[in-house]
C-alpha cells in the first residue's frame, strides 16, 4: 500500500505544480497570483475540495500528446466563503497559458452542473488565452457548453466573475452573462477581437489596456462592475458582493441582527437645496438612511448620473437605485437606464428589496440620445421595476417630472409604499417650462412678459410643484419629514417582509432589447 500512496503522493505535488516553477515565476514577474494561489485566498482556510486533479487532456495533434499535466489548466472544486457553500473554478495560466480545451471545458461544465444542482452561488476567477487552437472545433463546443449553463444558471444561482488575467474571443461572452465581473487594474482585460485584428480591420492603433482593459469597461462600456487595484481587492470584492445575496433564487439573505433605537438622522432636513436647480450628493442621502458603512456601489465609475448598489437598512440586505443630482443633474440616459434596469432585474431574481430614491428631471434629450435608441433603453428600466415582485420602497426626494416620475417605481407601475418630502416636485415639467407653454399668449402679449412668466410660474408651482397633488390621490403614501426617513424605511420593509405577488403566467416576458 505504501507504493500506492507514494504514487499518489507524486502525483498530487505534480498537479500542484501546474505548468512547473518556472511559469509559476514568470505569473509572478507579472503581479499575478497562481489559480490555486486565488483560491487560497478566496476560500475559508482548509474548506477547498478539489475536482478532477487528475484530468488530462486527449488531443493527440500537433505533438499535443507529449505535452501533458495534471488539471489540463483550471482548478475546480468547492467550498465555503464565511462559512456558506460555493463552488469555483480558477483558470491556470501556467498551463498552456490557461486555454480552454475540451477536458478543460468539462471540468467546469461538471462544477457548474453541481452548483446548480445544490443551490449555490459558483465563481470563476479567469485568467485564459482563450481556446485551445490545437483542439479546433471542440474546443469552441466546449465555450459553448459553459454559455449554455451560464444561461441556465441566469437568476437560479449568482454567477460571480473575476478577470485575472486575459479574456479574449469567446471567453468573454461566459463572463458578460454572469451576474457581477471584477476586472484587476493594468493585468487582466476583455475583448472580442484584440488590438492586432483591430489594427489590420480599422488601421487603429490601441493598446490591450485602452481597448479592453479594466478602466475602459469599468467607465465606457460598462462591462465591469468593479475595477480593483489588484488581485486580492478582487478576490475581497467577491466575498463583500456575496455577503449581500442569497445562496439561490429560493432563499433570501440572512438578517444581520439589529435593534431599533433613535434613527432619526436630522442632516437629512439641510441636504436638499433651496434652489430646486443646485446639484448636491444623493451619497450623503444614501449613507443617512442606511446602516454605517454598508453600501457596496456597484458600477460606481459607468452612468455616474444614477447610482446602483448594495447596502443594510435595519440588517437588511437591500438594493439601491438612486438618481444622482450632482452628475447631469440626476437625468436617465441610455447608459443609466440599462445600469439600473440590469441592478434591478438582479434584486428581483435573488429576493433582495429594493429602494428607489428619486430626483430626476427627465430622460436627457438629443440626437444622439433618440438615435441610439433612448426609447427602447429607458423602457428596460420601466420594464425591470414593473417586472419586479420584491418588496419595492420609493422616496422621492426633491424632483420627479415627466415619464421619469413614471419609470422610477412609482406606484402605478408596483411599488408598495412611496413617500416623498416636503419640497418634492411631482409635475410633467418644471414649474417655468410649464408656465411658458400654458400661458405662451398671455405671456406674449403682456407689457411686462418677464413679469407675468414669474407670475404664472409661482401660479403653476403652487398648484403641481409639490408631493400633495399626488398624495390627494394616493400615488403618495405619505409626506415625511427627512429626517425620519430612515425610520420609515426600516419599518416599511419589515412590513413588506413576507410580501408575495405572482406574474401573469407565461414563458417569459419580452423585455425591450
Amino acid at each position: 500500500m505504501q507504493k500506492e500512496l507514494d504514487l499518489l503522493k507524486q502525483k498530487q505535488e505534480l498537479a500542484l505544480k501546474g505548468g512547473g516553477d518556472k511559469r509559476i515565476e514568470s505569473q509572478h514577474k507579472k503581479g499575478k497570483l497562481t489559480a490555486r494561489e486565488r483560491i487560497h485566498f478566496l476560500m475559508d482556510e482548509g474548506s477547498f475540495e478539489e475536482i478532477g486533479m487528475f484530468v488530462k487532456h486527449r488531443a493527440k495533434d500537433f505533438d499535443m500528446e507529449k505535452q501533458k499535466f495534471y488539471g489540463d489548466g483550471v482548478v475546480t472544486g468547492y467550498g465555503t466563503i464565511n462559512g456558506r457553500k460555493v463552488y469555483v473554478y480558477s483558470q491556470d495560466f501556467t498551463v498552456f497559458g490557461g486555454s480552454l480545451s475540451e477536458t478543460h471545458a468539462e471540468k467546469i461544465c461538471k462544477i457548474m452542473d453541481l452548483a446548480m444542482q445544490n443551490g449555490a452561488p459558483i465563481i470563476g476567477l479567469n485568467d485564459s488565452g482563450g481556446a485551445r487552437i490545437q483542439e479546433g472545433v471542440v474546443s469552441l463546443g466546449g465555450y459553448a457548453d459553459i454559455f449554455y449553463r451560464n444561461t441556465m444558471a441566469s437568476g437560479v444561482i449568482p454567477q460571480l466573475s473575476a478577470i485575472m488575467g486575459p479574456c479574449a474571443g469567446g471567453a468573454v461572452y461566459s463572463p458578460a452573462i454572469t451576474d457581477f465581473i471584477m476586472m484587476v487594474e493594468n493585468t487582466s482585460y476583455m475583448f472580442v477581437t484584440g488590438p492586432n485584428v483591430v489594427k489590420t480591420v480599422t488601421h487603429e492603433e490601441v493598446t490591450s489596456e485602452d481597448l479592453g482593459g479594466a478602466s475602459a469597461h469599468s467607465t465606457k462600456s460598462g462591462v465591469t462592475h468593479f475595477s480593483c487595484a489588484n488581485e486580492l481587492a478582487a478576490i475581497q470584492n467577491i466575498k463583500d458582493v456575496l455577503s449581500y445575496i442569497p445562496q439561490n433564487c429560493e432563499e433570501t439573505t440572512e438578517k444581520i441582527p439589529f435593534e431599533m433605537a433613535d434613527e432619526t438622522r436630522t442632516k437629512l432636513d439641510e441636504i436638499v437645496p433651496d434652489s430646486p436647480n443646485q446639484p448636491y450628493d444623493m451619497k450623503e442621502v444614501i449613507e443617512e438612511i442606511t446602516d454605517k458603512d454598508s453600501f457596496l456601489e456597484v458600477h460606481k465609475d459607468y452612468a455616474e448620473n444614477i447610482i446602483v448598489g448594495f447596502s443594510r437598512i435595519g440588517g437588511r440586505s437591500v438594493g439601491i437605485i438612486a438618481n444622482q443630482p450632482a452628475v447631469l443633474a440626476g437625468v436617465l440616459d441610455i447608459e443609466s437606464s440599462k445600469k439600473g434596469a440590469r441592478f434591478v432585474r438582479f434584486c428581483d431574481a435573488f429576493n433582495i428589496p429594493i429602494l428607489t430614491l428619486v430626483d430626476v428631471p427627465g430622460f436627457l434629450p438629443g440626437t444622439d440620445q433618440e438615435w441610439n435608441g433612448i426609447i427602447t433603453n429607458g423602457a428596460k428600466l420601466l420594464y425591470a421595476f414593473a417586472e419586479a415582485t420584491v418588496p419595492q420602497v420609493t422616496v422621492i426626494t426633491r424632483k420627479a417630472y415627466g415619464g421619469a416620475y413614471d419609470v422610477m417605481s412609482s406606484k402605478h407601475i408596483g411599488a408598495d409604499l412611496n413617500f416623498a418630502w416636503p419640497k418634492a416636485e411631482i409635475a410633467v415639467m418644471g414649474a417655468k417650462g410649464a408656465a411658458e407653454i400654458i400661458f405662451r399668449r398671455d405671456i406674449k402679449d403682456a407689457e411686462n412678459p418677464e413679469h407675468v412668466l414669474q407670475a404664472k410660474t409661482d401660479e403653476y408651482a403652487e398648484k403641481f410643484a409639490n408631493p400633495y397633488g399626488a398624495a390627494a390621490r394616493g400615488f403618495i403614501d405619505e409626506v415625511i419629514v427627512p429626517s425620519t426617513t430612515r425610520t420609515k424605511l426600516i419599518k416599511a420593509f419589515d412590513m413588506l417582509e413576507n410580501k408575495v405577488k405572482n406574474l401573469p403566467r407565461k414563458k417569459h416576458g419580452n423585455i425591450p432589447m
